[in-house]
């Protein structure tokens, strides 16, 4: 025989759910950092409109760490300037972090010597940028006790972190390069490039004067026009192919006459 199903219990775990979600939610925005709620953190700036996601991963460094304004920093992700708490690092910042950046959830930034990221640069999630490499020169120490290696590192704006790169010391990244995700990162990076591969390569750049080479293979993402409404956007998403077919060719039929006038 079927189970009679306990609709006083459902009844009570539905609550229990809502219950806890909306206290997680609570939570998050609770323990969120930003400049106007910074907690116990003392950073050496952080911009208008910042938030460090809750949970934080590991921060520490804090006075020699400037953040910009309006950045997004993801849960777990780890932030720090020297290598350990409680370092006096000197006058100037360790690690800059320019305005409108996003950090992706768990990724780590481990400044034990400079490392700058540029305005507008988005990380996705698992990104690891390191200032510091373990050594192995003397074969009979373990790696690990050895003094490691450091070289600074500087990210240009307007760049893509694909999800799981790794970022080296001394690496030097252009302006609005594309790292694809898993890439491994090291050495010098040209302005506007597509870089993949472990160690990455580039594979695409774009010049003034050839454009993208290799030619990219589809044709740039068409923009919303100013002044569409998210009405607008969510009617355009219900309509049929049948529909938005023949509302193409509407569209197309006005431009034509009124390239005509």
């Amino acid at each position: 025989m079927p189970t009679r199903k306990n609709t006083f219990s459902s009844w009570r775990r539905r609550l229990a759910q809502r219950a806890v979600h909306a206290a997680w939610s609570w939570v998050q925005r609770t323990g969120s950092v930003t400049a106007e709620h910074p907690v116990r953190f003392r950073f050496g700036a952080i911009g208008t409109g910042t938030r460090l996601a809750f949970p934080l991963g590991t921060v520490f460094g804090e006075p020699w760490i400037h953040l910009g304004a309006h950045c997004i920093i993801g849960e777990q992700v780890t932030l720090t300037a020297g290598l350990m708490p409680d370092l006096d690092l000197g006058p100037d910042p360790i690690l800059r972090i320019g305005d409108g950046v996003v950090l992706g959830r768990g990724s780590h930034v481990v400044a034990d010597t400079s490392v700058t990221i540029g305005s507008d640069c988005y990380f996705g999630p698992y990104v690891y940028v390191t200032s510091t490499n373990h050594s192995y020169d003397d074969p009979h120490q373990p790696i690990g006790k050895q003094w490691p290696r450091m070289e600074p590192i500087e990210i240009g704006p307007g760049c893509w972190i694909g999800t799981g790169a790794v970022i080296l010391p001394g690496a030097r990244i252009g302006r609005n390069v594309v790292v694809a995700a898993g890439s491994v990162v090291r050495g010098e990076v040209p302005d506007h490039a597509v870089v993949a591969g472990a160690p990455a390569r580039v594979v695409r750049r774009w010049t003034p004067d050839e454009g993208w080479q290799p030619p990219l293979r589809t044709p740039p993402p068409v923009p919303i026009p100013d002044g569409v409404t998210s009405e607008q956007l969510i009617a355009l998403g219900e309509l049929d192919e049948e529909a938005a077919a023949r509302l193409a060719a509407l569209g197309e039929a006005q431009q034509s006459r009124g390239a005509r006038r």
